[in-house]
């Protein structure tokens, strides 16, 4: 084990424009849960840049959110608060 190796080694450089894949039921405000969410870590996120898309037989709901990443910290915390939402079913 390399213990050099600090907590600031990522592959991704911050600032960056980062996609996160949320996915949910089909439910009237799942869409709103999610940008607010997005919103509340990212105050320049822009609602116009989702990306919606129906699963197959239209129960569930997959969206996609691009946020930007200032740290590692703040995906993680973005993570957790998508994740732990009752709406939200999956993160990626």
């Amino acid at each position: 084990m390399n213990t050099s190796t600090t907590r600031q080694d990522s592959l991704i450089e911050y600032p960056s424009k980062f996609p996160i894949k949320v996915m949910g039921t089909k439910v009237d405000g799942f869409v709103h849960a999610v940008t607010a969410i997005a919103k509340r870590f990212d105050p320049e996120f822009d609602a116009a840049t989702v990306e919606l898309r129906d699963s197959r037989e239209g129960k569930y709901l997959g969206i996609t959110i691009t946020v930007t990443a200032t740290s590692r910290e703040q995906l993680d915390e973005l993570y957790r608060t998508l994740s732990t939402h009752p709406m939200v079913k999956v993160v990626l």
